[in-house]
């Protein structure tokens, strides 16, 4: 079952927001995160606050699903009040958010174009499994706004896949790729998985291959975690699969990044490559940089101006609360100077573009960071801490020793 949500402060039922978070709304990017909680499976690995058929229960369902968010898009528009937000990025998580029609998702987008406005050049992502749709599907989304998708990969071999509990075979995402193309996408992005128990170098370098050949302009690539409370935990933990290992986690990361660079891929942030600066994600720019974003949809987070806050977990408590006309909202955060501070540095610091020098604390940390080659020289000279190859490796720990 999925996770549980962090606690936090009472969220107050009209979802009003603190003054400190308004300060300056409009200056920063705004974004709209969308989250679609079903999945037709529960795949092995996953966490996520996602819910198959049967574990809906009453009081939810697909079917309604695209006016409850559209609820709360319109109860967004509200607790924001008249402030110019045109909106730069949308997109639309979960889950699968291809298995509701494809003019559900037009609609949840049209609701916020109509209440914002949407930004010239405006990105909008869907994430989607390579089975859940077909070239109809895709030419629908494209026709009505959508210009990126974002396909779950994972491998590109049967056993690997098999132990993901992942349902498309081998060569699938690649004709997805394809009939996005065909469709009108420019932006297309597949998401790896490495270091699943039972995978091999070879297999990891096969499924990079079939990623570089099927010809997206993004490639994320994850190293698997094995969280508390899913199948792949239980099954390790009885001893049935191995746990993955970090020093070969790293290797398959050194794997990738030669791999994509070879092809053209050039890494943004540690996890993610493109193959031009128009290829990259926006959407995860903006979370990475601080901006503004509402999010939509049961358990999904917000963040406006440091203040922080989730909705209920349940797809029937998030349609229950909507229907009596108050917030969603479980709890929120109202994030310090000094939170701010670290949270900044610790996502900034995993892009390309670096973090600047002069707000870095620990002079002696970065000074060795330099010596033991985990920051560029070049870009240091310039006053900008960047990460080498294999300060990319060790960055959660570089981080830690900063802060």
């Amino acid at each position: 079952m999925p996770s549980t949500l962090p606690d936090g402060d009472p969220a107050p039922a009209s979802g009003e927001l603190p003054e400190s978070a308004l300060a300056g709304l409009g200056e920063r990017p705004f974004g709209f995160y969308v989250h679609v909680p079903f999945c037709v499976t529960r795949c092995g690995y996953c966490d996520f606050n996602t819910y198959t058929a049967s574990e809906l229960g009453p009081g939810a369902s697909q079917k309604d699903y695209a006016d409850t968010a559209v609820d709360e898009v319109r109860r967004a528009r509200a607790n924001l009040g008249a402030a110019h937000l045109p909106v730069e990025t949308v997109f639309f998580g979960g889950g699968t958010p291809t298995l509701l029609p494809a003019g559900d998702l037009v609609r949840i987008l049209r609701a916020i174009e109509e209440e914002f406005g949407l930004a010239p050049g405006a990105e909008v992502s869907t994430e989607a499994n390579p089975e859940s749709v077909d070239p109809a599907y895709l030419a629908e989304l494209r026709a009505g706004g959508f210009n990126r998708m974002s396909f779950g990969m994972q491998s590109a071999r049967e056993h690997v896949l098999a132990v993901l509990d992942r349902r498309h075979t081998p060569g699938r995402p690649a004709r997805a790729v394809r009939e996005a193309r065909e469709a009108g996408f420019d932006h297309v992005n597949l998401d790896l998985i490495y270091s699943t128990p039972g995978e091999s170098d070879d297999d990891w370098r096969a499924s990079l291959a079939a990623a570089i050949e099927a010809g997206p302009d993004h490639v994320s690539a994850y190293s698997l975690i094995v969280e508390d409370g899913t199948r792949l935990a239980a099954r390790i933990r009885r001893g049935e699969l191995p746990m993955p290992d970090d020093d070969v986690a790293a290797d398959r990361y050194l794997i990738a990044d030669a791999m994509l660079a070879e092809a053209g891929f050039e890494w943004y942030e540690v996890s993610n490559w493109a193959t031009s600066e128009a290829g990259r994600c926006r959407h995860n720019l903006l979370y990475w940089t601080g901006g503004d974003w509402w999010g939509v949809g049961p358990g999904a987070h917000s963040h406006i101006g440091g203040t922080r806050w989730w909705n209920v977990k349940h797809p029937a408590a998030y349609a229950q609360r909507l229907a009596a006309g108050t917030s969603p909202a479980h709890a929120r955060e109202v994030l310090g100077p000094r939170d701010r501070a670290v949270e900044r540095l610790m996502l900034e610091l995993r892009l390309a573009r670096g973090f600047p020098l002069e707000e870095l604390e620990r002079p002696p940390v970065v000074a060795r960071a330099l010596a033991d080659g985990l920051l560029e020289v070049e870009p240091f000279k310039a006053g900008r801490a960047v990460l080498t190859l294999r300060g990319r490796l060790l960055a959660d720990a570089l981080v830690r020793d900063l802060t």
